[in-house]
């Protein structure tokens, strides 16, 4: 029996597994024969992919090609990872109009395709552009995107990209017909961001706060704030990003990777400031952890490298918050799916704030209720000891005294950018010491970092026995200290920062006497 065997083009997409790469072989055969003429995709395709059938026989129409009187089959290739999205609209119509000789397959291999096709033949928006092209830049490829792109594709620093609006455009440009040039209503990337953020030397009072929230942007420490209605702990929260170090390249280029595949950057910029990623409290665990079918990254995720701000605290569904454990151990938070996992990073700083009860006003004499303090325990217990024991600083914010709104001519206050100068200067002492920020020591770079003298670590283990500290508690408090040391410049630690330290971790919820 004689085999007819067509063949075979073979061209280059991507899938991504969390922010890690997978090449996509688009491999497409038209069969001649006895066979009636049909389109098949396979290759573990999503619904998403499948109905790239109809939008790719639609824009031959429109291209006034007519649909092959052949049998047409799509293998995405390996088979047996799952595909989904609408990127691989491109290259299947890509793949079609090689096999009809109307586009030059040798030139086409050697760009990674991707983008969607509307009915009409246009090259419309993509997520994950940015990390493609990063990925096509290593492997030696150009890309070819949506015009809408570019600037994204551009990013990357790859300088072969081809950005059509119109599939004709491509076919144009291949054919000699017309060279296709970068979009010229595309601008270049803009790195600059316009965010504003409020200034330290606004907040009035709260010089406690202020203090532990500066050690919070020294050691990258996680912070909890516990005060009434109106006391400033969203103002506070909301200044941290104004007095955290610039964002390293490196963490420009990461934490702009997971906005692009979130499809949440902007063409025109990268994440060059630390995000502030404020989520309220009726967040569910999939869009804190990230999910979904094609598993997006989720806040979590969005707020690596910058801040990840929960407000009312206790009012968020406790399985929700659960899922914050295991990120603020490892740095990263896996996503598993019935036939799909991912893991994306996830070293964020978290920043809580919440009322220490549930009208906000224990322990204020003038608008006591008469629940207390039985109110307030069920209401902070709703939060699990092990989430807490995972926060560094638990500060109390009490209400701002009227006579301190508005402040005294002759003291001078603070500005971010003079307690910035403190941040950077700090941060800087850890990274040549140990390589890394403070909240990160473990094991002997912990005991390495901090020198404990015998009277130190009496007074350690004494308040550690007396209070219950749990081991996890005892090395936070030695972080916080040598945090506290970096600001004061000092090499070694001394008894007055681990006294200090220690003021910083709860025994118990204060003097509103509801147990952590």
């Amino acid at each position: 029996m004689q085999v007819y065997n067509a063949n075979m083009i073979s061209l280059n997409s991507i899938i991504f597994n969390g922010i890690t790469a997978t090449k996509i072989d688009v491999q497409t055969q038209l069969f001649s024969g006895l066979a009636k003429p049909d389109f098949n995709i396979i290759g573990l395709a999503d619904r998403a992919v499948k109905e790239s059938a109809e939008r790719v026989l639609n824009a031959l129409n429109a291209l006034n090609v007519a649909r092959p009187s052949r049998r047409m089959t799509v293998n995405l290739s390996p088979a047996d990872v799952e595909k989904s999205g609408s990127h691989f609209d491109l290259p299947i119509l890509c793949g079609i109009l090689c096999a009809l000789d109307i586009l030059p397959h040798d030139k086409l291999s050697k760009y990674l395709i991707l983008g969607e096709v509307g009915l009409d033949g246009s090259v419309l928006k993509t997520d994950g552009i940015l990390p493609a092209s990063v990925w096509a830049k290593k492997q030696g490829l150009g890309i070819i995107c949506p015009a809408s792109c570019a600037a994204e594709a551009k990013l990357s620093g790859l300088t072969n990209i081809l950005a059509p609006r119109h599939v004709l455009d491509l076919i144009n440009h291949f054919q000699g017909v017309h060279e296709l040039e970068f979009p010229t209503d595309i601008h270049d990337p803009d790195t600059t961001d316009d965010t504003s953020v409020g200034d330290m030397a606004e907040v009035y009072g709260q010089q406690a706060a202020k203090r532990a929230l500066e050690i919070a942007a020294a050691g990258g420490h996680a912070m909890l704030m516990v005060g009434p209605p109106g006391s400033g702990k969203t103002m506070l929260a909301s200044r941290l990003p104004g007095i955290l170090p610039d964002m390293t390249t490196e963490e420009i280029l990461d934490t702009s990777v997971i906005y692009s595949i979130a499809g949440k950057l902007s063409g025109r910029s990268l994440i060059t400031k630390r995000p502030f990623r404020a989520v309220h409290h009726t967040a569910s665990p999939v869009s804190l952890a990230g999910g979904g079918s094609d598993a997006r990254p989720g806040e979590i995720s969005l707020a690596h490298n910058g801040v990840l701000f929960l407000d009312e605290l206790p009012e968020f569904n406790r399985s929700t918050l659960e899922i914050l454990r295991q990120p603020m151990e490892s740095g990263q938070i896996m996503i598993s799916r019935a036939r799909h996992n991912a893991t994306y990073p996830a070293n964020f700083q978290l920043i809580a704030a919440m009322n220490p009860c549930p009208c906000g006003h224990l322990g204020n004499a003038a608008l006591s209720c008469t629940r207390a303090p039985r109110c307030a325990e069920a209401y902070q217990n709703k939060i699990s000891g092990p989430l807490m024991d995972r926060i560094d600083l638990h500060v109390d914010v009490d209400a701002v005294n009227p006579w301190d709104m508005k402040p005294d001519q002759n003291i001078h206050v603070e500005t971010s950018a003079e307690i910035r100068k403190r941040v950077v200067a700090a941060r800087n002492r850890q990274l040549a010491r140990q390589g890394c920020i403070n909240a990160m020591l473990n094991g002997s770079a912990l005991d390495n970092a901090v020198q404990m003298t015998p009277e130190m670590t009496e007074f350690l283990n004494t308040a550690a026995e007396k209070t219950g500290m749990s081991a996890r508690g005892y090395n936070r408090i030695k972080r916080i200290a040598r945090t506290i040391a970096d600001l004061a410049g000092r090499d070694n630690v001394i008894l007055d920062d681990l006294i200090e330290a220690l003021s910083y971790r709860p025994i118990n919820r204060g003097k509103y006497g509801a147990k952590i």
